[in-house]
């Protein structure tokens, strides 16, 4: 039994994984905005711990609470997304999807670090879409203030997951094993944000898409029988080599370099 971290737990493949770890007798702790999902989940083996993963401030607080109620963190798993249309500015006057998609992960891969590395065979597994090509981080514009679009947004913060990945074995001096993990088209999500046109085109997509149980699997024997490797990628059943043009540690470190900048 462990204390598994999951970000992004309270609805589809993350809230199918929280259920997954506590069947097989872990403590996890669901970290999540939409308080009514979350307390619907809470029992004896799941807490639910409300935050708004966009933020900054609460996520950093997030990671002093986990730190402060448990010693030990066996595992990490990375889920928290959400397509957002229109360019969407948060408080902290960040682009929400890259403060979301890859600022929270950021900050809750080095954040909870110290927790990783008291337990046995530490692992993170961050989910999104390595094995894409497609997409940048936009080094002079991260924020999208200019050619904003929901495509465009989240591929920057996938691509910029992947650099997470390199970045944070290269940088973190950690023992937890770094697993970047694309599933696939997956039956999943919500998507009552999304335009009517959009939605609807991903019904009629759906037909082909995996299945909840189908895509999370994989996470579970990552957590298992974490990989001897520093750093993992697997797009769907595919091992990538570490040369894969996402990969490339010098972007990473550039990308570590701006995003303490952002921070700070």
């Amino acid at each position: 039994m462990g204390v598994v971290v999951v970000s992004g737990g309270t609805n589809g493949m993350g809230r199918a994984f929280a259920l997954g770890r506590a069947e097989r007798g872990d403590r996890v702790l669901v970290l999540g905005r939409n308080r009514e999902r979350g307390e619907a989940l809470a029992d004896g083996a799941i807490t639910f711990v409300p935050v708004d993963l966009s933020s900054v401030a609460e996520t950093r607080q997030v990671v002093e609470h986990i730190l402060t109620e448990y010693q030990v963190v066996d595992a990490l798993t990375l889920f928290a997304n959400a397509v957002a249309p229109r360019r969407i500015v948060t408080s902290e006057g960040l682009e929400r999807t890259f403060a979301l998609y890859y600022l929270s992960r950021y900050l809750l891969s080095f954040g909870l670090r110290e927790a990783l590395d008291r337990a046995t065979a530490p692992v993170i597994v961050n989910i999104a879409g390595v094995g894409v090509t497609k997409g940048g981080v936009r080094w002079a514009d991260p924020q999208l203030a200019s050619g904003y679009s929901a495509v465009t947004a989240q591929l920057q913060a996938g691509r910029a997951n992947d650099l997470l990945g390199v970045g944070f074995t290269q940088q973190s001096g950690s023992r937890a094993r770094y697993v970047l993990y694309h599933p696939g088209f997956t039956k999943s999500g919500d998507r009552s944000a999304l335009p009517l046109v959009v939605r609807g085109l991903l019904a009629a997509l759906s037909v082909a898409a995996r299945p909840v149980a189908d895509s999370v699997a994989p996470i579970h024997q990552f957590l298992d029988t974490p990989p001897a490797a520093p750093l993992t990628a697997v797009d769907r059943n595919k091992r990538l080599p570490a040369s894969f043009p996402t990969l490339d540690p010098q972007n990473a470190e550039r990308l570590m370099d701006l995003t303490e900048k952002l921070l700070n």
